[in-house]
């Protein structure tokens, strides 16, 4: 089920489900604006469900919310899996945002139902209604990828019950709504933005991942792509970086056809550049290597690749490694390039 799509925006694909005469008529109506499919279920209404549960980004129930919640209560997982829910009367007075509201997109499409039907969108998540940010979408709208949802759920909280969370960042941070505040130590923040992998016990803070690494890959022709994967993976457990932070991967061009290289990228779906002989040499403080030079007439590839991903300003996290036919380096970007963030 694909409902954590970021359905705030287009609101992904939506069957409108209606069981009487009335809430057709409504549901015709709501069809042919939204767009959306409308199905009726008379007779059929747990079969409806089942089957558009799996299928559908959004659910519009026009139906009593009793009903509703009886039929969706076996399928119900979590907010990164369900789909959006939404109840409304056939009137169409009361739209009732029911699940998924933040991530599932559910409180944005209630408010573009009730437009359609001229009624009330009912929103009942706290940071909509207390007019706080919503967390959840705003760290997505970044990028930001979450480590722990435990914590991250207890930040929520927080954040509701003080009206502010304070936000420790490793790169630049992002521009911050009012009620998230910058602090200087990472020890007293709520919200902690880095590419590292930090213990558990370091922090009650919720852990925030940034796309903002860059890895720079040589390799010897014919290396696997398994061979490539395990270097990656044992390079940034070996210092402590997270995975969730990797933004971009880089070789020289030599290797642009290499099997292994290239299905490493598609698999991680991660933007692979590749950069000439000259561009590499012209990269200063990097170790040389005899093998390189000979090979391909850059004196690194690993280093230089990574530092040039990464973008003016760069710094080499780990110099390069080797392993049985692969060498890696990691470079951190300079400054993130955040995306504007959602408005609340």
């Amino acid at each position: 089920m694909a409902a954590a799509k970021g359905l705030q925006s287009d609101h992904g694909k939506i069957a409108i489900l209606a069981l009487s005469a009335g809430g057709l008529e409504l549901g015709k109506h709501l069809a042919a604006h939204l767009p959306a499919e409308l199905h009726p279920c008379k007779g059929q209404l747990r079969e409806r469900f089942h089957t558009l549960w799996q299928s559908h980004d959004a659910l519009i129930c026009i139906m009593a919310s009793g009903v509703v919640v009886r039929c969706i209560a076996p399928f119900l997982q979590d907010k990164h899996q369900d789909p959006a829910v939404l109840v409304l009367d056939e009137r169409g007075q009361f739209v009732i945002s029911l699940l998924s509201g933040h991530v599932g997109g559910a409180n944005a499409l209630s408010q573009r139902v009730a437009n359609l039907t001229g009624g009330q969108a009912v929103i009942t998540t706290a940071s909509d209604v207390l007019g706080l940010t919503a967390l959840d979408l705003w760290c997505a709208s970044l990028g930001l990828q979450v480590a722990d949802k435990k914590q991250f759920t207890r930040a929520m909280g927080r954040l509701v019950d003080q009206g502010f969370l304070h936000l420790w960042s490793e790169p630049a941070p992002p521009p911050l709504p009012p009620d998230i505040r910058l602090s200087t130590r990472q020890e007293t923040a709520d919200l902690l933005i880095s590419f590292r992998q930090l213990p558990h016990s370091q922090s009650q803070a919720a852990l925030l991942h940034p796309r903002a690494l860059a890895i720079g890959i040589g390799c010897n022709r014919g290396t696997s792509r398994k061979d490539i994967a395990e270097a990656v993976s044992a390079t940034l457990a070996q210092h402590k970086l997270a995975p969730q932070s990797v933004a971009r991967l880089a070789s020289i061009d030599l290797k642009a056809d290499e099997p292994g290289l290239l299905a490493y990228s598609a698999e991680k779906e991660l933007p692979l550049e590749f950069f000439s002989k000259d561009q590499l040499n012209q990269v200063e403080d990097i170790q040389y290597s005899e093998a390189a030079f000979r090979a391909t007439g850059a004196r690194g590839v690993a280093e230089p690749a990574a530092l040039l991903a990464a973008g003016p300003g760069a710094r080499l996290l780990v110099p390069k490694i080797k392993w049985p036919n692969v060498t890696v380096a990691v470079a951190s970007v300079n400054s993130v390039a955040w995306p504007s963030p959602a408005s609340k």
